[in-house]
This record gives C-alpha cells, structure tokens and sequence, in this order.
C-alpha cells in the first residue's frame, strides 16, 4: 500500500503566522470595568433621583467607582496609562450617545411599539451630553495628575492622601462642571447648588468608606503586577 501524499491545502504556510501577543498585567481589565462603570453611570444620569432634602442624578450610584478605579490605574500605573484610559472612556462615552441618537433618529418598525419610552431613557440630549463628558475629562485628568503628583514628590508612603486629595480636587471639579454646564437656565440656582455640594460629598464619602478596599486592590496589583516599578510614570 504506497502512502498518499497531503491535500495542497493542509500544506504548512511558506510564510510564517503572526500574531501579536497579549501584554501580561491587570491594566486591560481595569480599563474594561473603568468604562464600563461610565457608560451605566452616564446612562443612569438621566433620572434625578430625590431621598428626603437630598437630590442627585441616579449617575452617582456607580460614577464615584470611576474614580475609585481611576486611582488604581493612577497609583499603579502612572499617569500616561490613565490618561489613555480616561481618553478611552471619553471616546466610548461620545461613541454611545452618537449612537443613541442615531438608533432614535432612525423611523421604527410599525410593529415596535416602545419608541417614545426608548427615547425617554436614552434620547440624547446634548447639552447633557457636553456637560457629562466636560465634567469627566476635566475631573478624571485632574484625579489622576494631582495622585501622581504627590507620589512623585512623597514616593509610595502617605497613600491616604493622595487617594482623598486627588479625589477632592477631581470630583469637585467634575460636579461643578457638569452641574453648571446641565443645569444653569433649566433648575434655580439653589437647586444647582443643591445638585453640587450633595453630589459633590457623596461622591468623596464613597471614596473615603471605600479608601480600605482601594488599599487592598493597590497593594494587591503592586504585589503581583508583572509590570509595576519597570517604568517611573
């Protein structure tokens, strides 16, 4: 019996295959649930949500653990790499709400029904639009320029206070911004207020009840991140 030779097309390539590989580390994870945490909150923004004398957008439910991931990403990996992932969430943050609008704008089908609470829930505003993604530029980049600020001068002790520090500045920073920018013509001045100092507190309280788990999370990634102390920033 003379053996047969292989089919031509289960021939080895003359050419070699090529792939670009993975880069080992944490940061692609954190960056995936950095925007994901984003796109809700942007969406959830849209409901103003009132507990006894307190009034703030439903967004504040999960955006403060942007900035909790935000510090991660700026502790760890300096503040290059978070710019990048900021830039990302902003992009894909813009990316969402043209698409939203786009789908809206597009005639439905007779049979779907549910047109006008689509556009109630996810019918783009822009003012709002420019308002949420000025507010997050202007406060995540500061977040992240004020943390490695103080680490460059103070070296990794003192971690407390550049998480809160940073924090302070950003979210304060990102409130008004958003606030003023949403708001200003469309709610009293004392409802703005209102809107900045309760958003602008619960979002630094959130920070500080979760600075222990921060703590662990950075200690943990410094720990076993393949990468950290190859670069300075």
């Amino acid at each position: 019996m003379t053996a047969t030779s292989a089919p031509a097309h289960d021939a080895a390539p003359t050419t070699p295959v090529k792939y670009a590989p993975i880069r080992r580390g944490f940061f692609d994870y954190f960056v995936v649930f950095f925007v994901a945490f984003l796109l809700l909150s942007n969406i959830s923004a849209t409901k103003l949500v009132e507990v006894g004398p307190l009034t703030f957008d439903g967004g504040a439910v999960l955006f403060p653990l942007t900035y909790i991931i935000g510090d991660v990403l700026s502790e760890v990996y300096g503040f290059k790499a978070a710019k990048r992932a900021i830039f990302m969430g902003f992009v894909v943050s813009f990316m969402a709400s043209l698409t939203f609008w786009l789908v809206i704008t597009l005639p439905a089908h007779p049979d779907y029904t549910s047109q006008a609470a689509f556009e109630e829930v996810l019918g783009v505003v822009w003012r709002f639009v420019v308002a949420s993604l000025a507010g997050y530029l202007a406060g995540q980049l500061l977040n992240a320029k004020v943390l490695t600020y103080i680490k460059d001068r103070w070296g990794e002790k003192h971690m407390w206070a550049r998480l809160i520090g940073s924090t302070v500045v950003g979210e304060f920073a990102d409130t008004l911004i958003f606030c003023v920018i949403a708001w200003v013509g469309v709610m009293s001045w004392g409802v703005i207020f209102n809107l900045t100092v309760v958003g602008f507190i619960y979002k630094v309280a959130v920070e500080v009840v979760f600075l222990p788990l921060t703590y662990l999370v950075i200690n943990l990634i410094k720990k076993y991140e393949p990468n950290y102390g190859v670069v300075n920033s």
